[in-house]
């Protein structure tokens, strides 16, 4: 009789021989080609409509295409000289640098705030968690409209104000006013989703913990920062990342308060691109500040995410 030993070795050696080796790579050359044809259409479409606008774009970037001349007239490194040295260009760059800093900050300040009011299931706050995030389904140039008609000049606000016998504020006239206004107002539309996450990251916390920091006679900001903060740090990650890339971003709600204006003092970015690149016929100089706009967000988010992960190595050690 064979020993077990013995059979261990009989079949280590039937596994190791090049017979079962070929079948191995078969197998593995097998699932290698199935898992290809199951992302290739996520791929073809990743493609399509990600790689190869972006590199449409850093080629036009280059150029001083008008959008109808063909081909477009090769300039080098003219637009991205040109871009630090247009008024314009870095007004814009300042205030949505300012909307990104501050936003980022109050939308997960106010975030997590409101999340930890609403975490208790309850009829009133399943009512006002709707609320809360009802500003970020609702289209946001809808909402640039609505607040318009509300803080304009001849708006409803100042309507009410003016019948008391109060002035009027230029709430969107004057260009420190205005900024201050859009930027309180992209705040407003933003923070739902932040609450939401964050409600979602405290869903995780597990009651046995809270219980345990409550028998070591920890209260309620001991039990945030020692309990809850650090479950919910890929929650505070996530939210930072996708608000600061959110924000820098931020359009529409601008368009339909303010149109940019008064003078220019509420361009962003993008308004500064579309309009350079559309209302100018500029395309070529407003692909050059896309794709500088695109490295900036993939520097904000690699930047943000190395930070936070730093930090919870430190936390952790």
């Amino acid at each position: 009789m064979l020993l077990r030993s013995d059979v261990k070795t009989a079949a280590g050696e039937a596994l190791s021989s090049p017979a079962a080796a070929a079948g191995r790579r078969r197998r593995g050359r097998a699932e290698l080609l199935s898992d290809t044809v199951m992302i290739a259409p996520a791929l073809v479409l990743v493609a399509l409509f990600v790689l190869i606008p972006i590199g449409i774009a850093a080629y036009l970037s280059f150029t001083n295409w008008d959008g109808f001349t063909i081909p477009p007239s090769w300039v080098g490194i003219r637009n991205y000289e040109r871009l630090f040295q247009d008024p314009d260009a870095v007004r814009a760059a300042t205030y949505t640098a300012v909307i990104a800093v501050i936003g980022t900050l109050a939308c997960n300040a106010f975030g997590l705030g409101i999340a930890l009011l609403l975490n208790r299931n309850t009829r009133v706050n399943t009512v006002m968690r709707v609320l809360v995030f009802s500003p970020y389904v609702i289209g946001p140039i809808i909402l640039g409209f609505l607040w318009a008609s509300i803080l304009g000049t001849n708006g409803a606000l100042n309507s009410v104000l003016t019948s008391l016998g109060v002035e009027r504020v230029p709430f969107l006239a004057e260009p420190v006013w205005a900024m201050a206004t859009t930027l309180l107002v992209i705040i407003w539309a933003s923070f739902g989703l932040n609450v939401i996450l964050y409600l979602a990251g405290l869903q995780t916390l597990d009651d046995s913990l809270l219980e345990a920091a409550k028998i070591d006679g920890a209260g309620p900001w001991a039990t945030f920062w020692r309990v809850k903060l650090p479950v919910l740090a890929p929650t505070v990650t996530l939210n930072i990342v996708l608000t600061a890339i959110g924000l820098l971003r931020v359009y529409e709600i601008v368009l339909a308060l303010t149109a940019g204006g008064p003078a220019g003092s509420t361009q962003t970015v993008v308004f500064n691109i579309l309009t350079t690149s559309f209302s100018r016929s500029q395309l070529g100089y407003g692909a050059a500040q896309s794709v500088v706009l695109m490295l900036v967000i993939i520097l904000v988010t690699v930047v943000l995410t190395q930070v936070r992960r730093r930090s919870e190595e430190a936390v952790a050690a």
